[in-house]
């Protein structure tokens, strides 16, 4: 893939960055999604897929909101990694790439409730936030597939 232009690596830093402080809120701050308790004791799961099997079974008990908040929310917090991250980095990584730094960015986080205690340490969330960072890179490599084919259009007229 080409280079990308300054104003869009730019762009992509300053959305990059409200993304941060928008994540690091919801995961450690936000009061609607209980992260204004700190335990007492550790919260943690280990095993992969039990969380994610455990919202499916009983998601008629647990209520549609919360499975969605849960499984589709875990993906979706992570969209905007793989969409801006590229973009400021130059696109340097790939596929393989975005895929491992998505997945140390969530172990970041995940590691980082464990030992602030607020929320949990969950292995079902590091493979959602992967997805989402996953499709994320997605997003970007077809937007950035899109622009290069429309700048060679117009260069032909």
């Amino acid at each position: 893939m080409k280079k990308l232009d300054k104003r869009h690596r730019i762009t992509s830093g300053v959305l990059f960055f409200i993304y941060l402080v928008l994540l690091m809120y919801f995961m450690f701050f936000a009061e609607s999604l209980g992260r204004d308790i700190v335990s007492s004791e550790y919260h943690y799961n280990l095993v992969p897929f039990k969380e994610i099997a455990r919202f499916l079974t009983y998601w008629r008990k647990l209520g549609i909101g919360a499975v969605a908040a849960n499984l589709l929310g875990n993906v979706a917090a992570f969209v905007p990694f793989g969409l801006f991250l590229p973009g400021l980095i130059n696109n340097r990584y790939g596929y393989f790439g975005m895929t491992i730094l998505s997945l140390d960015m969530s172990l970041l986080i995940e590691l980082s409730q464990l030992i602030s205690k607020v929320g949990s340490f969950d292995v079902d969330d590091l493979l959602l936030n992967t997805i989402g960072g996953l499709i994320g890179y997605c997003i970007f490599r077809q937007i950035f597939k899109n622009r290069k084919g429309k700048k060679t259009e117009h260069g032909k007229s």
